[in-house]
């Protein structure tokens, strides 16, 4: 029984292996609870599979390690263990192929949370080289565990889920765009058939991997099921010399009793234990969807100032600023501030709007370059490709060679000199194409998406050890570079390109499947949709957006008073509630109405929480809906209100239940809460009423 000490963690991890003589330990099912009293458990009971899926081990499935030297030696490995030892950090793996002179070692970690990862190197003992094809890491899973939910997705629809009944065979899910993508699987769950937010017995994986991943799920009719992933290898990537090793990326396992709020709560507790882990999120406002590459600095100033008048925090220059820059064909790549736009350079802007009380941040898309740049005339060989063959454009950019010191360099220089040059707190990182034959210029276009990745994460990791004040934010063409790796080194995240917030109610509730709130960039657009041409309400946009890192991606200037006035009353609602919202447990209740979407936060001390009963389209029925809270205390009561918005009419209906008016508030308990709830009426489509809940011997706030 492996049970690492986590002091901080509310659940465990536990990991049971069997011995198997000299050969790798046996895994057993992950699934069932080991002591804990709720949340996460990966257990391990039943017939099992070796840690490392090997042929020679009678195994007919697809291997967990694929690789061979060039005179065909070494294709097929028996791994003995050398050793198996506990540490603080959690499971130590040692062992070797004496016949295939390979050396195998695998960590096995309980994060915060109880979130197990794992990941494992090779190394090559011999002489000749090892062409290594992949390394995954898997864990077999419980045989009532026959539903598989993954995400999939496009630019402006980033995931959106599906699901299939498990069947035998090998499901294989491939992200070859160098980046993890706007149809990224993002992470693979498999559970009891029906499985929902809030009930059924589920296992999920992550790879924390920014560049090109696998994750799989296989069962074959001989033997059990399992699940797991790794990095995508592209052929020659990784040659391993004598002494050489190759190590995945951490591959994570979340199990959970109830449901996949369980899931998400442990990978939200993993990334709130982070040191790039935000503080409460300042409140943002993007000129993006307001000016485009239209920059004037009065239009801006008047931004700015409409900005501060309704509480922002921090104002955001978009793209355009630099050289070169009046679309978005040309400029990528020279990283001077324009002075033709710009003749007095940012500080002018800077300068007003940290009078205003608000912090400044810029746009970046630092792996990128424009065919139309100083930067690619003067180095064309600067950009991926596998050899002589430019790859094809898209959105007339290609990706700027990292692996080439020369290139790094430039990049780092630049972008170091900006945030050096100017009172900087916040950085929007972009990424807006696939890296598409990604070849090493100084290797004959050899593939380096692999090496792509890691130069990109050396660069990030260079500028934060230099701008520690910065704080960035990770966005590619919207949410296509969203995973756990990069949750590391940023503070948030641009969870989409459309601010459409009936697009968003659906985007937002599943990447923060993985993702906790905080991160989740949720900007209110302007009344009429730019990608969508929707138009709504102030009201749903904003309670849309409120429970993320909010924002504002609107030109002010056309807001009309009363608009600029209840908008500053959202911004304040915000921040009153930021506290809860940013540190709390997301639920997801499920709602008997397909019309209706369900979510909220608890506090960690199960003494408040906010409830939004988000009406998406028009019920087909008047019964309204019970709304369930869980994840209160269920001996304590609790006082109800409806919280916003107030000028809503409320139906005239019935029902046995407790209903919350606008102005009205009732008391309940927690157990209550959680089996029964508390009804709501049916809404007009395209509305969120926010209930608050209050421990009734706690003032509300």
């Amino acid at each position: 029984m492996f049970v690492p000490p986590v002091a901080s963690a509310p659940t465990r991890t536990c990991f049971e292996l069997l011995e198997a003589g000299d050969l790798m330990p046996i895994a057993l099912p992950v699934g069932a609870p080991c002591g804990a009293p709720s949340g996460l458990s990966l257990v391990l009971n039943g017939p099992g599979m070796p840690l490392l899926g090997e042929h020679s081990r009678g195994l007919f499935t697809r291997p967990h390690l694929r690789g061979h030297r060039i005179d065909g030696g070494a294709w097929s490995t028996r791994f003995e263990l050398a050793s198996l030892a506990e540490g603080d950090a959690g499971l130590l793996l040692e062992a070797h192929d004496p016949a295939a002179r390979l050396a195998l070692r695998g960590e096995f970690e309980e994060a915060a949370g109880g979130v197990l990862r794992v990941r494992y190197s090779i190394t090559n003992l011999d002489p000749s080289a090892y062409l290594l094809e992949g390394l995954e890491v898997v864990l077999p899973i419980a045989d009532d565990h026959t539903e598989v939910l993954d995400f999939t997705g496009r630019h402006e629809r980033e995931r959106t889920p599906q699901r299939h009944a498990l069947t035998d065979g090998l499901w294989l899910r491939e992200g070859r765009g160098g980046r993890p993508g706007l149809d990224a699987a993002t992470l693979v769950a498999v559970g009891q058939p029906g499985f929902t937010t809030t009930t059924g017995s589920v296992v999920a994986v992550h790879v924390a991997w920014s560049g090109n991943s696998v994750v799989r799920v296989e069962r074959s009719a001989a033997t059990g099921t399992t699940i797991g992933g790794g990095e995508h290898l592209l052929p020659g990537e990784v040659v391993l010399t004598e002494g050489e090793s190759y190590r995945t990326p951490w591959v994570h396992f979340v199990a959970a009793d109830s449901g996949l709020d369980d899931v998400a709560a442990a990978w939200h507790a993993y990334a709130r234990a982070l040191p790039a882990h935000p503080d409460l999120q300042p409140v943002v406002l993007n000129v993006w969807e307001a000016v485009y590459f239209d920059h004037d600095l009065a239009r801006l100033e008047d931004i700015a100032d409409r900005a501060a008048a309704v509480g922002v925090e921090r104002f955001v220059l978009d793209d355009g600023w630099f050289r070169g820059r009046r679309d978005d064909t040309a400029g990528l790549g020279d990283w001077w501030v324009d002075e033709d736009l710009w003749p007095d350079g940012l500080t002018p802007l800077i300068g007003h709007v940290q009078a205003l009380g608000m912090e400044f941040g810029l746009w970046f898309e630092p792996e990128m370059v424009n065919p139309d740049s100083d930067l690619f005339r003067a180095h064309p060989d600067w950009i991926l490709s596998a050899g002589d063959r430019r790859p094809l454009l898209h959105r007339d950019q290609w990706v700027l060679d990292l692996t080439n010191p020369d290139a790094f360099g430039h990049i780092l220089e630049r972008v170091d000199s900006i945030l050096g040059a100017h009172a900087i707190g916040y950085v929007k990182w972009d990424h807006n194409r696939e890296l598409l034959e990604a070849g090493a210029s100084l290797r004959g276009g050899a593939p380096a998406v692999r090496e792509q990745t890691l130069a990109f994460y050396r660069l990030l990791d260079t500028l934060r050890d230099r701008h520690p004040s910065v704080a960035f934010e990770s966005c590619s063409s919207g949410g296509g570079r969203i995973d756990l790796a990069v949750a590391e080194r940023v503070e948030r995240f641009w969870t989409s390109d459309v601010t459409d917030a009936l697009s968003r109610q659906h985007i937002q509730r599943w990447t923060a499947q993985l993702i906790a709130p905080e991160y989740l960039g949720a900007h209110i657009s302007a009344p009429t949709s730019h990608a969508t041409g929707r138009t709504m309400s102030l009201d749903f946009r904003a309670a849309t957006a409120l429970f993320g890192a909010f924002g504002i991606e609107w030109d002010l200037a056309e807001a009309s008073e009363s608009d600029l006035a209840l908008l500053a009353e959202w911004v304040e609602r915000h921040k009153r509630l930021r506290p809860l919202l940013h540190t709390g447990r997301m639920v997801r209740p499920e709602s008997a109405d397909p019309a209706v979407l369900l979510h909220g936060v608890v506090a960690q001390d199960r003494r408040r929480a906010v409830i939004a009963h988000v009406q998406i389209d028009e019920s087909a029925h008047n019964r309204g809906v019970a709304v369930r809270v869980p994840g209160l205390d269920p001996e304590a009561t609790y006082s109800l209100r409806w919280a916003a918005p107030t000028d809503l009419r409320m139906f005239s209906m019935s029902s046995p239940l407790p209903a919350v008016g606008p102005t009205e508030g009732v008391v309940v308990t927690g157990r209550a809460l959680a089996t029964s709830g508390f009804w709501m009426p049916r809404r007009r489509p395209e509305t969120v009423t926010l209930v608050e809940l209050h421990a009734t011997k706690e003032e509300a706030v």
